[in-house]
């Protein structure tokens, strides 16, 4: 990768410290650098890649940067520790020659206010090209690149060898997986894609998907093989009036569509509405978009179906944004907790009689899942759980709860490369 200019490495330091010093999420600091962009699209691709994968193994890094130096770099030297933490990564887990990954980020400093850094900068990534293949070798990366909290909240709710295996599932990076408008099968064979048991397609082959047959005739969009679970669940909705609260981007609210439903697409960000109608345009579909409050949303009509895909701390995706590894805190956890018990209860309001409520968050949190739906069924709400079952599922038992729940986990289907966390629950409005 030395052709790669070196304008794309230090956009990605300027990403890395977006988010470490500043924290922002690494898509909102992407959106917003205009150094992005700039570059063409195969150094922007390595930009993003860069800095993501120095967040997927930050833990792992900085712990080969600590064996090689005295003290922890001071805080002034934040812009000498991102490169270094740069340079570490495309030595060890990039595969850049090192020539290459040494060279180039002992130049991010050089002609700058960090140049006084460069040298340490140099010499610990000498050592590391003699020595860090086999110091990686005998680190325990799971653990590393998991901050303590997670760990114990994961260790406590599945036990340690799942924790250990969801950890190890965020190392990789995650494949792309696209729901069809129209026939899978076939849609898998001219995308040259894998149709999973889920109805989801899958491709590992990189390249820009929006020159691939189909995305601009609408055929089909970008959606994790879990998000795609959630929908499945209402069964047939043709002529149903169903809506989705929280809606945006819209990947459920396209599916409901697509399947014949009678959409309200409900989400309090107008930016994001915005976006989902686009996609709507783009599939030829229709939704009634409405920008309001879900907690307060009071519409003339009861519905026949309810998605709540609540705003959640996303800790099932972080195969997808490693930033939120070291952006998410227990007291994200607790906040949004009490959240999604608000929307839960106004979602149930909007049920007629007979109606079913769809409640899903990408979290790994149980506060932010199970605790939700027993605290629902727990008040004075007429509602029950409607089990979820296997073949509404593509027959894959082993991601429903012996209470009938759905819960996928980043290391299921782990040999065709995972897939989101996500929590599902099922309930139906009883007769009054």
């Amino acid at each position: 990768m030395k052709d790669i200019p070196p304008a794309a490495r230090a956009v990605a330091a300027s990403l890395l410290d977006d988010v470490l010093n500043h924290r922002r999420l690494l898509d909102d600091a992407s959106d917003a650098e205009p150094k992005v962009a700039a570059l063409a699209g195969r150094d922007r691709a390595f930009a993003r890649l860069l800095a993501a994968t120095t967040l997927r193994r930050l833990g792992q890094i900085d712990a080969l940067i600590a064996l090689c130096i005295e003290k922890k770099l001071p805080v002034k030297a934040a812009g000498a520790l991102q490169a270094l933490r740069l340079g570490v990564c495309q030595l060890l887990f990039l595969d850049t020659a090192p020539h290459a990954a040494i060279s180039t980020s002992v130049e991010l400093l050089k002609h700058g206010p960090m140049g006084g850094y460069a040298g340490l900068v140099n010499a610990v990534l000498r050592r590391l090209d003699r020595e860090g293949r086999d110091l990686v070798a005998g680190q325990d990366a799971a653990r590393l690149n998991t901050p303590d909290w997670m760990w114990m909240s994961w260790l406590h709710a599945y036990g340690e060898e799942t924790a250990r295996a969801i950890a190890t599932a965020h190392l990789r990076e995650a494949p792309t997986d696209i729901t069809t408008a129209g026939d899978p099968a076939l849609w898998a064979e001219r995308l040259e894609a894998e149709l999973l048991p889920t109805g989801s397609l899958r491709r590992q082959l990189p390249g820009d998907i929006t020159a691939l047959p189909g995305f601009a005739e609408g055929a089909w969009w970008i959606q994790d093989a879990a998000a795609a679970l959630p929908a499945h669940l209402f069964g047939p909705v043709a002529g149903r009036r169903v809506v989705d609260l929280c809606a945006a981007p819209g990947g459920k609210a396209l599916q409901l569509a697509a399947a014949g439903a009678l959409v309200t697409a409900l989400d309090r960000s107008g930016k994001r509405l915005r976006r989902l109608g686009a996609n709507l345009a783009r599939l030829g579909l229709s939704a009634e978009i409405v920008e309001a409050d879900a907690t307060t949303w009071r519409p003339e009509q009861d519905f026949d179906a309810v998605l709540l895909d609540a705003p959640c701390s996303a800790t099932g995706t972080l195969r997808r944004h490693p930033d939120g590894l070291w952006l998410k805190s227990p007291a994200d956890v607790t906040k949004l907790a009490a959240l999604q018990g608000r929307l839960l209860s106004a979602a149930a309001a909007l049920l007629r009689p007979g109606g079913t409520l769809v409640y899903c968050v990408c979290s790994l949190e149980p506060e932010e899942g199970i605790a939700q739906i027993e605290a629902l069924l727990a008040a004075d709400i007429p509602l029950a759980r409607a089990p979820i079952r296997a073949d509404e599922i593509g027959g894959l038992a082993e991601l429903i709860t012996p209470d009938g729940d759905l819960r996928t986990l980043p290391c299921h289907l782990a040999e065709r490369g995972g897939m989101d966390a996500f929590f599902a629950a099922r309930v139906v409005r009883l007769p009054n």
